[in-house]
């Protein structure tokens, strides 16, 4: 393979990767990140995958954001030295597999609310990356189809070029 032959694939993965890799879930969609909202339901059927982001949207000061691990979630209380999540714009990065656990800590929003989110988080997938928030479920078979399309053609480029 000539060396401008592999500058062209690897500009088409570098221009195509980035955006069908990760997604971005606005917390709570139109309702962002606030007290009365079932956060289990909003999770519901939604995959998370390595590299997705939370966005959690909310008005400064009303709210905050904490990540806890389980025991922590069922008792509405972040261990000592949990740093707060205050913005009202705060992005955290899926950065690995696994379970997640994220709390209010203002007042008894929590408790009360309750303003709590419990998400598994899937290793990151070549094939399937999560579906759009905002998607039914017939465009997000399009999608995941036009993704794994993207893996084709570059196969099918990586093939003509050996």
């Amino acid at each position: 393979m000539s060396s401008s032959q592999l500058f062209i694939v690897l500009a088409i993965l570098a221009i195509v990767s980035p955006t069908i890799s990760a997604t971005d879930y606005i917390v709570g969609d139109d309702k962002g990140w606030t007290i009365n909202v079932d956060y289990q339901a909003w999770a519901q059927g939604k995959l998370f995958y390595v590299g997705d982001n939370l966005v959690f949207n909310y008005p400064e000061g009303a709210h905050s954001v904490l990540k806890v691990n389980g025991t922590g979630f069922q008792e509405c209380a972040a261990p000592a030295g949990t740093v707060a999540l205050t913005s009202g714009q705060d992005v955290i990065n899926l950065a690995t597999p696994g379970r997640k656990w994220y709390i209010c800590g203002v007042a008894k929003h929590c408790e009360v609310g309750p303003q709590k989110l419990f998400i598994t988080v899937m290793p990151a997938a070549s094939y399937a990356p999560s579906p759009s928030p905002t998607t039914s479920a017939a465009t997000t078979s399009a999608v995941n189809g036009a993704r794994f399309g993207w893996t084709i053609i570059v196969i099918g480029i990586l093939g003509m070029l050996v």
